[in-house]
């Protein structure tokens, strides 16, 4: 816990012109700082305060403890999380997919081929449109408590819609995905190597400017791995950071090409070899899971517990997305990842805060100790437990962003 100055009281690394606010009578507090409190990897404190100075975590230990501040909240006995950090969703989109998930429901197996049908809507939509929709499902997570969202392009497929979808989405979030090589365009169906060309030059120039991250979907029916090499290098040449999506639809080259080039994570990892497994063991790559994709396609599970048991670093994120997982909720992504997963409540807490920032390469986001962004979820229960425990019930009950509350 950070200490206070002896004559005001005030934690010692607080600016004397920075309002303070402490969060007090916490239940039980996650952290995931392991120097705090139980000393668990989730870092939790009983019956605990949180004192937020400006945007900045400055004081958090036991409640009887908080130092003197300018506001106080009483948290009303409720547990408190860490911001959820979601890594990747694919929220630059227009249209709807009801009738193939209806379908899928009835029988179908899924394939990428219904990523078509949103590139058709997405080009034929405007800037303004675009916009709204992902300012809708930003402030539909950041009300669920989703304080850090990744998104991506990957409906335009071409170099003026690939770089207009990037441009929306940097009116919105800092991290934003480059993912021109979703799937073949349409109309290069029949010349892949010429749209593998267009991604890795003109439209990578494009769309450059307005990205942290360069993605590409690794994967039969997308691109192969010498394709996907390609693309992802001509990235990293321009200061993209590389993210694959990987073994998703079966088993590929996907988590070694992303552990090869140190990718931030590799997502999905649905069919992993035991050298997979290893390699990502080994490896800064977080193993990003998104089980909302197998819950809305009806595939096979993750195995999370054999990645954490090899040691591996794991996210949890929802893939928001028009076709195979149109889910924003956090929360529900970690109750599946307990009931089918193999993880536990602390695991999937842990993955999807301080899991998905390691995803995202931030230290600043993801946890509650001193120098942390202040991004704080209270939940209506006593315990993160109950985000698997209780699972569709909205838990949510108050969400700090940067210090500032959200809702």
């Amino acid at each position: 816990m950070t200490s206070t100055n002896a004559h005001t009281n005030r934690p010692t690394n607080t600016p004397a012109n920075t309002t303070t606010t402490a969060i007090t009578n916490i239940a039980a507090l996650v952290t995931n700082d392991p120097s705090l409190g139980d000393g668990s990897r989730i870092g939790l404190i009983q019956d605990a305060a949180v004192v937020i100075g400006g945007d900045r975590v400055v004081w958090v230990g036991e409640s009887s403890k908080a130092p003197a501040t300018d506001n106080s909240v009483d948290a009303g006995g409720r547990a408190a999380v860490p911001g959820y950090v979601d890594s990747h969703s694919h929220l630059v989109f227009a249209g709807d997919r009801t009738q193939e998930f209806n379908a899928r429901m009835s029988g179908r197996p899924y394939s990428a081929g219904g990523i078509r049908t949103t590139v058709a809507a997405t080009r034929a939509a405007t800037d303004d449109e675009l916009g709204a929709n992902v300012a809708k499902y930003l402030a539909e997570a950041l009300h669920q408590g989703t304080t850090t969202q990744e998104t991506k392009s990957g409906y335009g497929l071409t170099v003026a819609d690939e770089a207009r979808a990037l441009r929306v989405a940097a009116l919105h979030t800092d991290e934003v995905t480059y993912l021109g090589a979703h799937i073949v365009a349409p109309e290069l169906a029949d010349d892949p190597a010429a749209y593998v060309g267009l991604v890795t030059g003109e439209m990578l120039d494009a769309c450059a400017p307005y990205a942290r991250w360069v993605d590409v979907f690794c994967e039969k029916g997308a691109f192969d791995g010498d394709q996907a090499r390609a693309i992802l290098t001509a990235g990293m040449a321009k200061g993209l950071i590389p993210r694959v999506h990987a073994n998703q639809l079966s088993y590929g080259p996907g988590v070694q090409l992303a552990v090869e080039l140190d990718a931030a994570s590799a997502d999905h990892c649905t069919h992993l070899t035991d050298a997979d497994v290893d390699a990502l063991a080994h490896s800064r790559t977080v193993a990003t899971l998104l089980p909302g994709a197998e819950f809305s396609t009806r595939a096979e599970w993750p195995d999370a517990r054999r990645l954490l048991d090899a040691g591996a670093t794991v996210a949890l994120s929802t893939d928001c997305n028009p076709g195979s997982s149109f889910t924003s909720s956090m929360a529900f992504c970690i109750a599946l990842a307990v009931r089918d997963m193999g993880m536990t409540p602390d695991e999937a807490i842990w993955s999807a805060t301080a899991g998905g920032a390691a995803a995202l390469r931030r230290t600043d986001v993801g946890r509650l100790a001193p120098g942390a962004r202040a991004d704080l979820v209270l939940l209506d229960a006593p315990s993160h437990v109950h985000l698997a425990y209780r699972p569709g019930v909205p838990l949510t009950h108050a969400v700090w962003r940067a210090g500032e509350r959200v809702r």
